[in-house]
């Protein structure tokens, strides 16, 4: 091999060497995208939460046995519990009322109280919507009521038969994380639930009540070192992105997501 052959291999192998090194440089630098496991998924809240940010993926644990489904909610950066039945009484000491709660899903239950204990453990971020604003109270040591219109009787109605147009309002309570995040004192809401919040966990605290001082969010009462929480039992995958207590929220959770992804991909490459 003469002098021009040899610097002609040379220059060949520099230029593979610097494409190699830019095809790898910019697959590490790709964004991994940000998952978030949803107990249940719809329509409504994946746009809910696509809206915050178009690019995240979701992931219905529902479709997966719950072993699987805890597995996958490894790979999530947050954990969404949505709405739908009625927890089984059991679950907090009201078994001998169970025949006055309506649709049950015992399947649910176990999967969603699965998975909050596997986010918990990972300091992963949950938020939680009717059924599981009430699920994590229940899951915390709290109690619920088991029929609104019977136990707790009032002017407000929770619950219609046309659930899209079934309003009331809010009041958020001061210096909570709910407070903070949507900068408001009170707001109309989407609500639909016969079930409510009785007495609350000892680890939590209530973020807002209704005007018949119903329970209607909780959050952590010291919310350090653990996992971003928040229940709502209203709906705000069904209001206005515009409402406080709908848009702020979703946001607020991706951007908790965002923040556990980016400690989690550090610790990863320790």
């Amino acid at each position: 091999m003469d002098t021009r052959d040899r610097l002609k291999t040379g220059m060949t192998f520099t230029f593979l060497a610097a494409t190699i090194f830019m095809l790898v440089s910019q697959g590490c630098s790709k964004a991994v995208p940000l998952k978030i496991g949803i107990s249940k998924a719809t329509p409504n809240y994946e746009r809910w939460i696509k809206q915050a940010d178009s690019t995240v993926v979701l992931v219905n644990l529902y479709t997966l046995p719950i072993d699987s489904a805890v597995m996958a909610l490894n790979e999530c950066d947050g954990l969404l519990l949505t709405g739908g039945e009625d927890v089984y009484p059991a679950w907090y000491g009201k078994e001998a009322d169970t025949a006055r709660c309506t649709e049950m899903n015992p399947r649910r239950d176990s999967l969603d109280i699965a998975l909050i204990a596997k986010a918990l453990d990972a300091k992963m971020p949950i938020v939680g919507i009717c059924r599981g604003n009430q699920i994590l109270n229940v899951y915390l040591g709290g109690k619920l009521i088991i029929d609104i219109p019977q136990d707790h009787p009032s002017a407000i109605v929770h619950q219609c038969d046309d659930w899209e147009h079934c309003f009331h309002n809010v009041n958020v309570t001061k210096n909570t994380q709910l407070s903070k995040i949507s900068q408001c004192d009170s707001s109309v809401v989407t609500t639909n639930h016969h079930q409510a919040v009785e007495q609350l966990s000892p680890l939590l605290i209530v973020n807002a009540y209704a005007g018949d001082n119903l329970i209607e969010g909780i959050e952590w009462q010291h919310p350090e070192g653990k996992s971003f929480l928040i229940g709502v039992q209203w709906h705000p995958e069904r209001m206005e992105i515009a409402n406080p207590l709908s848009g702020l929220l979703a946001d607020e959770f991706i951007r908790q997501a965002k923040t556990f992804s980016t400690i989690n991909q550090k610790n990863t490459t320790k």
